[in-house]
């Protein structure tokens, strides 16, 4: 029997992602012993401002990438979204599980569709990626900063007199809440953010016992079509400043992949796409063409605020 443990943020969204990576490993591995250890990352901890007013990479997962660095963890379970595109020295991913539905949802008290919202109407949410996408679509909107834990933002679109909220949909299917949702938003109106909808588990390069247990937990093609999301990111150097996205998809031997970058008030949205066998190109060219058409000049402005 080996004893293992697995690092985690303490959300009850990532606890349940956790229990589900641990669940599939015990199928696998029926010997191991696998123990959760909470840890509290930046993001957590600063709750009052907006994420992109923060600032850094890695807000939700420099503290437990640095416990694995110091041996206090195994493993770490991470949302791919949250992973910033360089990689600590010395980690790796070593799985990135099958997606799930990576789209955006649109919650609202009133049972309204997105373009059926009220004129003027007040929609909460914490990321700059999914505001400046509404305030494109409907410059009409509200965009009202939302941040907290799931559960937190559910209760909020009660007590803050908002119309609406946007949450993933995969974080709300692991929850077991999607039912709530009133609508998915088409990528056409709202671009995932890079990763969203898969888990990314994290060990140490050279523990190699460790990386055969994750390995079996790997989706080759959820894995390829976010390789392509994440060396779009990489190019493109962007944080949490600059709202971008990306979504890509591998189907018969072929990446599919759609980026955006665009200005934070949504006046501005430039999007290109792409296809080919390797991911690793289409995510740098499709993120060169964006660079080229103006998205050089959206993240240089960002960087001198």
């Amino acid at each position: 029997m080996r004893r293992l443990i697995v690092g985690t943020r303490k959300s009850a969204l990532a606890l349940t992602q956790t229990g589900w990576v641990c669940e599939q490993l015990h199928a696998r591995f029926p010997t191991l012993e696998i123990e959760s250890k909470t840890i509290v990352t930046k993001g957590d901890r600063i709750l009052d401002v907006t994420l992109s007013k923060v600032g850094g990479k890695g807000l939700f997962v420099k503290e437990i990438e640095q416990a694995l660095l110091n041996g206090e963890i195994d493993f770490a379970v991470h949302s791919m979204k949250d992973m910033p595109a360089e990689m600590p020295e010395g980690l790796m991913i070593s799985a990135v599980t099958e997606r799930e539905d990576p789209r955006d949802v649109l919650i609202s008290k009133n049972g309204h569709r997105f373009h059926e919202l009220p004129q003027g109407a007040r929609v909460g949410t914490s990321s700059l990626r999914r505001g400046a996408q509404l305030k494109a679509a409907r410059p009409d909107l509200e965009i009202v900063p939302l941040r907290g834990n799931i559960d937190t933002r559910l209760r909020k679109l009660e007590e803050e007199n908002l119309d609406a909220i946007v949450l993933a949909a995969a974080g709300l299917a692991r929850m077991g809440w999607l039912d709530r949702a009133t609508e998915r938003l088409s990528i056409d109106i709202c671009v995932p953010a890079v990763g969203q909808g898969a888990l990314g588990i994290q060990c140490r390069s050279n523990d190699e016992e460790m990386r055969e247990f994750l390995k079996t937990l790997d989706h080759e093609a959820t894995r390829l079509a976010i390789t392509a999301e994440r060396v779009l990111l990489g190019v493109l150097n962007g944080g949490c400043q600059v709202p971008i996205g990306a979504y890509a998809e591998y189907v018969d031997g072929q990446v599919r992949l759609t980026g955006f970058v665009g200005r934070p008030d949504g006046s501005l949205m430039i999007k290109e796409a792409g296809e080919g066998s390797d991911p690793v190109k289409v995510g740098r060219d499709v993120a060169l063409r964006l660079l080229e058409r103006g998205a050089r000049e959206i993240l240089a402005s960002a960087r001198e605020v």
